[in-house]
């Protein structure tokens, strides 16, 4: 299984939030580049960025990203705020093997279409982020009357293969896997399938291997040491 730390940037540092919540926050680096690297030596095969302020629409974290890609000699995916054609562009212009879109799929499918045409399945990744199943939008702000496996299908549909799936009810939180609510999005994708969201320890992410799921997003369960994640590479 594919685990993927999380480098979230607020305000320039790395930092994790408490249910998303931007003014819970932990900084665990002054900079994120530290961070990075240190997933990196430690066997990251991936990286997953967030810019926490771009999907708040508070600002953003571009400088810190170049810094980012300038870097590291491992893949990199790169999500927070890209909500345009434009965006996608630039991020994958800084080195980024892929883009993580989350509003933009719920709001304009038309963007996320062609976005897919002009870069491939595989460098664009869509992320639902839900409590529970319901699904949230615009920095998990802004709730919906979409359910993840009803618009997880619609984005297959369109041509999205790779799928995130993040309960924020859990994120952040050392809280653990709703290890039920993932068996159901894994039954109703059919493609690659990365969970995230509460993640405490090596249990969820067995439990995540037994239900099939072949990528999990981790960040405050390794960077407080509860999981060692040269286990997992």
């Amino acid at each position: 299984m594919l685990v993927i730390p999380a480098v979230d940037i607020q305000s320039g540092r790395a930092v994790r939030l408490f249910e998303g919540d931007p003014r819970q926050e932990t900084v665990y680096y002054e900079n994120p580049l530290e961070a990075a690297l240190h997933w990196q030596k430690q066997g990251a095969r991936m990286l997953h960025l967030v810019d926490l302020d771009a999907a708040l629409g508070r600002g953003e974290n571009r400088a810190v990203l170049r810094t980012l890609a300038a870097s590291l000699a491992i893949p990199f995916e790169v999500g927070g705020g890209i909500r345009s054609l434009e965006a996608a562009r630039e991020v994958l212009a800084l080195g980024a093997s892929r883009v993580v879109v989350g509003t933009v799929a719920v709001k304009a499918p038309e963007v996320l279409e062609r976005m897919l045409g002009e870069f491939g399945a595989e460098r664009v990744v869509v992320s639902l982020d839900a409590r529970g199943l319901e699904v949230v939008v615009s920095g998990w702000a802004e709730e919906t009357a979409l359910r993840v496996q009803d618009l997880g299908l619609r984005m297959w549909e369109l041509g999205v293969r790779t799928l995130i799936y993040t309960d924020v009810r859990r994120d952040g939180t050392l809280a653990g896997l709703d290890l039920e609510v993932i068996r159901e999005v894994r039954a109703a994708w059919p493609g690659f399938l990365i969970a995230g969201g509460g993640i405490a320890s090596d249990a969820d992410l067995e439990g995540l291997r037994r239900l099939g799921v072949e990528g999990a997003i981790t960040g405050k369960a390794i960077y407080e040491g509860r999981i060692d994640l040269k286990k997992w590479v």
